[in-house]
């Protein structure tokens, strides 16, 4: 009997002493803290929700312990917002990430928007240093890519981005740099692709244009086949678009005046593509560039409100889109 008792009271304690070890180990892991993670937690989301995101992401290894540690130390308030944590974090790191409040902002790059546009976006998330830092690095890194252009317009992927506490200009800038050539690859477009008789820089270029002109997804193809046929017939792309970048300007109407500034981007005065791309770019546009449908259109105009562009061979084709988009308000 007495050795019965004395087996279960081993039992116990061995139990224990595993139990105590488990807490231990969640609470002081023996590895280094790994890589940076993203949690987010959403207004409303408790305490045992933002702890089982916090195992799935690999931050902790016990939710229970966590829990024990958090009645034993306290549970910080949490508020809303993205933080950034290392993996196999200690408890009392994680506390204390999660009591300083949200460190890290998202930035949103869309097709779209250009360099000047990032930046003012940036700055609504991060100081004026940061800011300006930013812009100072996209300035001074403008000829470090792989088309030997000389602006990163255009270069830089888009998507969505955490700004975490480690996350310099300097690097966020090579992360964008490095997310674009991603993003071009799963075109099918490299450095040294040659498409329709267009390098690589040039198909990113047109792509920009694409993306402006077409601006829905629907237009798309059919810019690209139009910018085909117009560089295939010589003379200027005659793109709006175009005009409107050079005076850091997006979505107005050009006036004739406009027409007339003598900018290299100004593709009614000169020629061909612009010198460098006038936007980011999605993939939609790419492809609409990489292969368009087959069509001899020259001609486009937004004939309805839901930005459908009619497309026109002639020019009688083409003003009769026009009057048909008056009569509709446009």
């Amino acid at each position: 009997m007495r050795s019965r008792r004395r087996l279960v009271v081993v039992g116990v304690l061995v139990a224990i002493a595993l139990f105590a070890g488990r807490l231990a180990w969640s609470a002081y892991p023996l590895s280094a803290p790994g890589t940076q993670t993203v949690i987010k937690v959403v207004p409303g989301e408790s305490l045992s929700e933002v702890a089982s995101d916090l195992a799935d992401h690999h931050v902790l290894s016990s939710t229970l312990a966590f829990k024990i540690d958090l009645a034993i130390f306290g549970a910080p308030i949490i508020r809303p917002g993205i933080y950034v944590v290392r993996q196999n974090s200690s408890h009392a790191a994680i506390r204390k990430a999660l009591s300083g409040g949200p460190n890290a902002n998202v930035l949103y790059v869309t097709p779209g928007m250009t360099i000047r546009q990032i930046s003012l976006q940036l700055a609504t998330i991060k100081d004026s240093t940061y800011t300006s830092s930013f812009t100072a690095v996209v300035h001074n890194e403008a000829r470090l890519n792989a088309f030997g252009a000389t602006s990163l317009e255009g270069l830089l992927g888009t998507g969505a981005y955490i700004v975490g506490p480690d996350e310099t200009p300097s690097r966020l800038v090579g992360h964008m740099k490095s997310r674009f050539l991603t993003q071009l690859s799963r075109v099918g477009i490299t450095p040294s692709t040659v498409i329709h008789g267009l390098k690589a820089y040039e198909l990113i270029t047109a792509a920009s244009i694409i993306e402006k002109e077409g601006f829905y997804e629907k237009n798309m193809p059919q810019v690209g086949r139009v910018i085909l046929n117009r560089l295939k017939r010589g003379g200027g792309l005659q793109m709006d678009a175009t005009v409107l970048y050079s005076l850091q300007k997006d979505g107005v109407k050009v006036t004739p005046a406009m027409l007339k500034i003598d900018t290299p981007y100004n593709t009614y005065l000169h020629p061909g593509l612009t010198p460098t791309p006038i936007c980011q770019m999605g993939s939609a546009a790419l492809r609409a560039i990489i292969d368009p449908p087959a069509g001899k259109w020259l001609y486009f105009v937004v004939v309805d409100q839901t930005g459908t562009e009619a497309f026109a061979v002639t020019y009688t084709e083409h003003l009769a889109n026009i009057e048909l988009a008056r009569s509709r308000g446009l």
